[in-house]
This record gives C-alpha cells, structure tokens and sequence, in this order.
C-alpha cells in the first residue's frame, strides 16, 4: 500500500493536522509527517517532492499558513497529487493561506480543503488511492454508510420532539 506524506510549514499545524493522523490509523494507511519550509528549507521540501514517488507514496498532504506557498513549491516538484490545507493564523483567520494555497498557475494542481480541513484532506488523499485500492475503497463506502446512519440517528431524535 502506498503511503501518505503530511508535511507542515511549521510545527505548529501539528494540532490541526493531527486529525489527519486519526483517518489514516482508522483505515489502517500508512504516514509520515515532516516539517519542511517553502521558504527557510526550499532545498530539503524539493528533495523530497522529488524523491516522494520512489519513496512509496501515493499522495502528500501539505499545511501552511498566512503566505502558505508551501503546497505549490511542493506540487511544482513531483507529479504526485499534492492536498494543501490553508491553515488559520491570527492573521486574517487563515483567508490568506487560502487564496495562496488555491491560486495556482495552469499546469501545477494543488487539490485544496477547508481552512483547517485536515479531516477532509486525509479522506480525498485516501480516495486518491482507493483508485487502485478496492479494500480501502469498500472502507471508505462503510465509512458513509456509517456516518449516514448517525445522522438519521440523529433526526429520529430531533424529529421526534419537534413533531407536530
């Protein structure tokens, strides 16, 4: 099974991008998580954007904030799927990191989430390798299957002390 690759501009996303690490144990997928700047470390996050492919992995998760180049520095370097998550920071509760994360030139995709998404970001990275994954892939369609059912759970309550 590939892996997945988390990398934050700064260990301080660790609490926002450690949700991700609870979808990836749930479902069994393999991670590493690193700390390499699109700014201070361009030469190391290059490497590894290089290298990722040939190191096992199947997807990278990149998290950033305020001028958050590093998903595209990292896209620009591999042609593996590259997710950013636009992380929150006192400055412009994390609209900055947003817009730098989704406005990318033609020719070099970053996939975005929410700001401070990392759950969804752990989901779409594994529905990019349930392409080829049938087991993870029937995980997944459980997973909604699952999370379907809470919310009906949910609405026989509410319905039921709200009906008329």
């Amino acid at each position: 099974m590939k892996k997945i690759a988390v990398i934050m501009g700064s260990d301080s996303d660790l609490p926002t991008v450690e949700k991700a690490f609870g979808v990836f144990e749930n479902f069994g997928v393999p991670y590493e998580a690193h700390v390499y700047s699109a700014h201070r470390t361009p030469e190391q996050a290059k490497s590894f954007a290089e290298n990722a492919r040939e190191n096992g992995f199947g997807a990278i998760i990149c998290a950033a904030g305020k001028a958050a180049h590093l998903a595209g520095a990292i896209a620009a370097n591999t042609t593996l799927p590259v997710i950013g998550i636009p992380i929150k920071s006192s400055t412009l509760d994390g609209i900055d990191a947003l817009l730098s994360t989704v406005q990318m030139p033609a020719g070099i995709p970053v996939a975005t989430v929410a700001i401070d998404g990392a759950v969804n970001a752990a989901l779409l990275s594994l529905e990019i390798l349930a392409v080829e994954d049938t087991v993870l892939a029937e995980k997944l369609k459980e997973k909604r299957k699952n999370d379907a059912e809470k919310v009906l759970e949910k609405d026989a309550v509410i319905s039921a002390k709200y009906r008329a």
